[in-house]
């Protein structure tokens, strides 16, 4: 039986990392993990030579720049890796008849629903990073007939900068820690997410689309920290404050709870409440 190949480009961001965790589970499939040193996807003439030398079934584009409060000041750069170079993906992802899929976010709303937004909202990004991933959205769906593009929030993992790995740490150096109360959304372990993205390519889901993939129930930033910390025995004391009071360069949605029925419905895929990924996570890590 052939093989489905599948490029995987930003391999050794969380995603990246988790996918390769779970890449020995699919023994038909072979994957090409690439990094900005193996792949470059803000250089055209590179993605063009390497789609030409090799050849997929699918292209996972975990690269990008996520650093949400420097991208305001570095929006260039932003541009480039979140958009340009989804540009050159997706280019020759058509032309060499390759499924797209792209890892998107949950900031390309504004957060002044009340409700989980569904596949179908209308986008408003209130930060560049946001603006940047909704303007790789676009051209995508200009683009290609075959994609997926798949919105999270609160991603965490192994590898690279988030919230769990930044509240464990300065749990070792601080006794009191003061988290944001004011900001609703699902937490999501980068190794489920990977194992969804495994499910729509050995199951080769044609549904394609727009999805809301996240763990299921939501928390504010504070309840995150506490539930962290608790599942760590950390013996730190959690002050809870407003985002008035903790201000940061870059606005965020106070409410980014996506709707992920479409994810259920159309792909048989089991969700898992947060809780019990971040227990898995924690018990596995740390």
């Amino acid at each position: 039986m052939q093989k489905i190949k599948v490029l995987v480009t930003g391999a050794f961001g969380q995603l990246g990392q988790a996918l390769q965790e779970v890449a020995s589970t699919a023994s038909s499939v072979e994957f090409i993990f690439t990094d900005s040193t193996t792949l470059d996807i803000t250089d055209a003439k590179k993605v063009k030579s390497f789609f030409e030398s090799h050849s997929f079934d699918y292209c996972v584009n975990c690269a990008a720049y996520t650093a949400v409060d420097q991208a305001e000041m570095e929006q260039e750069k932003a541009y480039l890796v979140n958009v340009t170079g989804v540009q050159h993906l997706a280019e020759n992802c058509q032309k060499h008849e390759v499924v797209l899929i792209q890892i998107s976010t949950d900031y390309v709303f504004d957060g002044t629903t009340k409700t989980p937004y569904k596949e179908e909202d209308t986008p408003n990004p209130i930060n560049y990073y946001g603006f940047t991933k909704l303007r790789a959205e676009q051209i995508i769906q200009e683009k290609l007939k075959q994609y997926f593009i798949i919105r999270t929030s609160w991603l965490y993992g192994k590898s690279g900068n988030n919230f769990v790995k930044t509240m464990l740490k300065l749990a070792t150096i601080k006794k009191e820690i003061k988290v944001v109360d004011d900001q609703i959304g699902s937490p999501t372990n980068a190794k489920d997410l990977a194992k969804f993205i495994m499910h729509l390519v050995t199951t080769k889901n044609e549904s394609y689309g727009i999805y809301h993939f996240s763990n299921q129930g939501q928390t504010n930033w504070y309840g995150f920290a506490k539930e962290i910390f608790n599942l760590n025995n950390s013996k730190v004391s959690v002050i809870p404050v407003s985002s008035v009071d903790y201000l940061t360069r870059t606005k965020r949605p106070i409410y980014s709870v996506l709707n992920t029925n479409k994810v259920i419905q159309k792909t048989n895929f089991k969700l898992r409440d947060w809780k019990l990924t971040l227990k898995e996570f924690i018990k596995t890590n740390y």
